[in-house]
């Protein structure tokens, strides 16, 4: 496993992960409050060398102390010191415990010495390091000061013998204070070391899980374990157990969406001979292979299939219940010979025949692999596009063994998670094993990653469709003659809304229809036939006039009214609101559709405010209404 795929099986883990850094901080403060505090307690030295004023001489002694500097700090812990200042001070330890609190240190190029000492009692421990220091520049001074020298044997002791001292001088710098704080044990630090270990911890125990854990999570360790298709991952959801029925109406859910595609690959799995019935099965009980069988069926049903789905499962029956059906009378009944499947079949959410399980037989292995189960599936692939079979698991029992070779395919639920990878190869091997094509696996429950996903996202809703506009009222016919200010044909009535539905002869129509050939006036758009009118808005008008409340169509000449959908009566005159052609004047160009066209001041009497097309008749068109003939046919 590499570093990515080790850092998403953390991320999976996290659970784990987050228990062992809460433990680790813990831990760290746990530790943090027992441990006894220490204090530390520091004083400074300055080692100096008596020279002369010469400045020769002053640089050879600032060498010469530099060099004995760091020879100085080794001894500072030595017996010559700890033992005195525990006999002075009285100390509860041993000169050895002692020199374990005490360091020294010269720092480099320097003729300084830092004394440390730590103590749980914060005023001993400046008290210790002040005897220390003390004790230390006696010892120093003694060792460096030189001894005298003896006379040689028959000389003369000089009787003014010159005084020894020592080169070396040593000065309090800085006395020790008393510490305020501890510095041990270090809050922060102990918090770090807590989460480094929990980080520590949690990467062992997810390694050690992922080592001892056998089961399929994902997809593709699904297809490479078992070198077959998987034609689904279908979601985990908390309510799957109580509501297996995800394919409701106008569902969009992931799950829903998912049993889709799972029928979407499983049309295509073999194109040439595409299985006619099929079982679904699993390898252990739980993995959810009636939920998906059922879920199966129905998605089958929704793309306009005849499916019927068969509950073989003579174990665990469990399709009954699922859609609340009769389970008395079922497969079982039909295998013994006491009803024919017709006699039994249910129908489950108004689009899928389902033929239960029926009573619960002795003998459910022998009887799933009889020759007259063979004859019902023959019986009933002849009566549907697709036959859809939820069978018992394949390890606990051999039902599913003895039917699938009866079947056209079988299609293999895992369950993520949940079943070993042995117990998924030992039941693909037993399919293989009796030469039962396996069409594919399905992977059940499996985890969903969010922030991949497709741009709209899921959990859309159809939009309503749009209700037809409600009727207005009808005005009649005007007069002849007006004035065009926009370029018409040539009209004789008003159309307030671009005319499109042609109105002919008389009729009314109030809601929406096919007016035939009628005469009166169009509220909604209309298209104006040869007449005389005005229209308003531009449309086009067909022979004749007649009046429609509602989009219509007209198409054979007649009189009559219509008020429901459909065609209007025959041969007949009335009013109609659509521009027919006539006699006026025109200010714009005009089109006549009946009666011959012209470009300025065509002859019709009636006003445009849009430009239309004018044919035959009369009448007055509100609202758009769509043409289809013209006069008579």
């Amino acid at each position: 496993m590499d570093l990515r795929g080790y850092l998403k099986l953390l991320a999976r883990r996290w659970p784990t992960v987050l228990i062992c850094l809460l433990l680790g901080i813990v831990a760290a403060e746990v530790v943090t409050m027992v441990r006894t505090p220490v204090y530390e307690a520091r004083t400074q030295l300055f080692v100096a060398t008596r020279t002369g004023a010469d400045t020769s001489e002053l640089n050879q002694g600032q060498s010469f102390s530099q060099a004995r500097v760091q020879s100085y700090s080794a001894i500072v812990a030595t017996s010559q010191v700890t033992q005195p200042v525990v006999r002075q001070l009285g100390l509860p330890y041993s000169p050895s415990e002692l020199a374990s609190r005490i360091t020294a240190e010269a720092p480099l190029n320097t003729v300084l010495i830092n004394i440390k000492v730590r103590d749980t009692d914060r005023v001993r421990a400046a008290r210790i390091a002040d005897a220390v220091a003390a004790r230390f520049i006696g010892l120093v001074e003694r060792l460096e000061t030189p001894k005298k020298a003896q006379p040689a044997p028959g000389q003369k002791e000089n009787a003014a013998p010159q005084p020894t001292v020592s080169p070396v001088s040593l000065g309090v710098t800085e006395k020790a204070s008393v510490p305020k704080k501890p510095v041990s044990p270090d809050r922060l630090l102990a918090l770090a070391f807590g989460v480094l270990g929990g980080l520590l911890l949690a990467a062992g125990i997810v390694a050690l899980r992922e080592a001892l854990d056998t089961t399929v999570k994902t997809s593709e360790a699904l297809g490479e374990l078992t070198a077959l298709p998987v034609l689904a991952a279908i979601p985990y959801d908390k309510s799957a157990g109580r509501k297996r029925i995800a394919l409701e109406a106008a569902s969009t859910s992931p799950r829903a969406e998912a049993f889709r595609k799972l029928r979407a690959n499983l049309q295509f799995a073999q194109v040439d001979d595409p299985p006619r019935v099929i079982v679904v099965t699993s390898a252990l009980p739980g993995e959810g292979k009636t939920t998906t069988s059922v879920n199966l069926a129905l998605s089958l049903a929704d793309a306009g299939l005849r499916t019927c789905l068969v509950d073989a499962d003579l174990r665990r029956p469990s399709v009954a219940p699922t859609f609340g059906l009769v389970e008395g009378a079922g497969l079982t009944t039909v295998l013994i010979g006491q009803a024919a499947t017709e006699d039994v079949m249910q129908q489950a959410a108004g689009r899928l025949a389902v033929l239960t399980s029926g009573t619960l037989p002795p003998n459910p292995t022998e009887l799933l692999s009889c020759g007259r189960m063979a004859e019902v599936l023959r019986e009933l692939a002849d009566t549907y596009d697709i036959v859809v079979v939820d069978s018992a698991p394949l390890l606990p029992v051999a039902d599913t063994l003895g039917l699938s070779p009866l079947t056209d395919g079988v299609l293999l639920v895992v369950s993520a998670s949940k079943t070993g990878r042995d117990q998924i190869v030992d039941a693909a091997d037993s399919l293989h094993r009796i030469g039962v094509p396996v069409l594919g696996t399905a992977l059940n429950m499996s985890s969903t990653h969010k922030g991949k996903g497709y741009g709209y996202g899921y959990g859309y809703a159809p939009t309503e469709l749009p209700t037809p506009r409600p009727a207005t009222d009808t005005q009649g016919p005007h007069t002849p003659t007006h004035e065009t200010d926009q370029p018409a044909t040539t009209t004789a009535d008003e159309t307030e809304q671009p005319a499109t539905t042609t109105i002919t002869i008389a009729g009314e129509v109030n809601e929406p229809g096919t007016p035939a050939a009628t005469a009166g006036t169009a509220e909604q758009p209309a298209t104006a036939a040869t007449d005389t009118g005005a229209a308003e808005q531009p449309g086009t008008a067909t022979t004749g006039a007649g009046r429609a409340e509602q989009p219509g169509t007209a198409t054979t000449a007649g009189a009559g009214g219509a008020q429901k959908s459909g065609a209007a009566r025959a041969s007949g005159a009335g009013k109609a609101a659509v521009p027919p052609a006539g006699t006026g004047q025109a200010k714009e160009p005009v089109t006549a559709a009946a009666g011959g066209t012209g470009t300025r001041k065509r002859a019709g009497a009636g006003k445009t405010k849009e430009g239309v097309t004018a044919a035959a008749g009369a009448g007055k068109a509100k609202e758009p209404a769509a043409p289809t003939a013209a006069g008579k046919s």
